[in-house]
């Protein structure tokens, strides 16, 4: 199975990934959804993260990295991650093109990446053709192989849609639908320690067993669920550092945009451009 590695520096330091997730970015680099330019927003949460002096080890694109699986959008996507010269890994969503994303992305769509004393794992949650989530057969297989041969290193788990439900009253027709089997088989990876997602467009913390499960704010709009309905939220956008040690143990945190940087994005995209606001879409 094929991995790569990358040095965290000194063999007592932490090594520190950064995630972004939903970049939703389109064809056209001048369009918007929801009055957000997707574009404008993912510069802005990238020059935030040269403004905290997170020069990351890795940087982990959680999915929705496009809003319409267009060439263009994974093109110019890989053009500005390039500039900020960071070690990337990446994987699909459900707004993905998977394919396409693969073939403008290479080696940056490769599953399994070895960095300091931790193996991270990427599984493929996306189903043809629908908004919901699910592990395949072959996912695991690849979860439970890359598992087995990363020797003494911890694990980190790496999918688009959420396992776990953001909300205990709402109903989420769009989260892994075969969660149970997913946490089953991570029971029995001692060594497993964070199951990272995107989706839900808003931050999320919580242990489970072993496992620290986590979910990042998008670098574009952010989503809430009020009276049981998915709704969009003010929030600015984000993205989450992580520094994990070789001890297994985590620190972790989520910067968002100041509201002065967010309003002033807002203001300069108020009007759509090229593409309509559309109805509201599946996380």
């Amino acid at each position: 199975m094929p991995a790569s590695t990358s040095s965290a520096g000194r063999t007592d330091a932490p090594t520190l990934l950064v995630q972004l997730t939903d970049t939703h970015l389109m064809a056209r680099a001048d369009s918007v959804m929801h009055n957000v330019n997707t574009d404008a927003c993912l510069r802005a949460v990238l020059d935030l993260v040269r403004i905290n002096r997170h020069r990351p080890d890795l940087l982990l694109a959680t999915g929705d990295l496009t809003q319409d699986g267009s060439p263009e959008a994974y093109q110019r996507l890989r053009s500005v991650l390039e500039q900020a010269d960071w070690p990337v890994r990446c994987l699909p969503g459900n707004h993905d093109d998977p394919q396409a994303l693969r073939q403008a992305m290479g080696l940056w769509a490769q599953p399994v990446t070895d960095i300091g004393a931790w193996r991270i794992i990427l599984l493929d949650s996306t189903v043809p053709g629908s908004n919901a989530g699910h592990i395949d057969d072959a996912q695991f297989d690849l979860l439970e192989q890359a598992a087995a041969l990363a020797g003494d290193r911890h694990v980190l788990i790496a999918l688009h849609h959420n396992p776990v439900l953001i909300q205990s009253d709402y109903t989420d027709t769009m989260m892994v639908d075969n969660a149970q089997e997913l946490f089953q088989r991570l029971a029995a990876i001692p060594r497993a320690r964070i199951l990272l997602w995107g989706h839900v467009h808003q931050a999320f913390d919580r242990r489970r067993h072993h496992l620290r499960m986590l979910a990042t704010p998008s670098t574009c709009f952010q989503f809430a669920i009020r009276d049981g309905k998915y709704v969009v939220d003010d929030s600015p956008p984000g993205y989450r550092w992580l520094k994990l040690y070789r001890d297994g143990s985590l620190a972790t945190g989520v910067r968002r945009l100041n509201i002065a940087t967010w309003h002033d994005i807002l203001a300069a995209h108020r009007e759509p451009l090229a593409t309509p606001t559309p109805p509201m879409p599946a996380p």
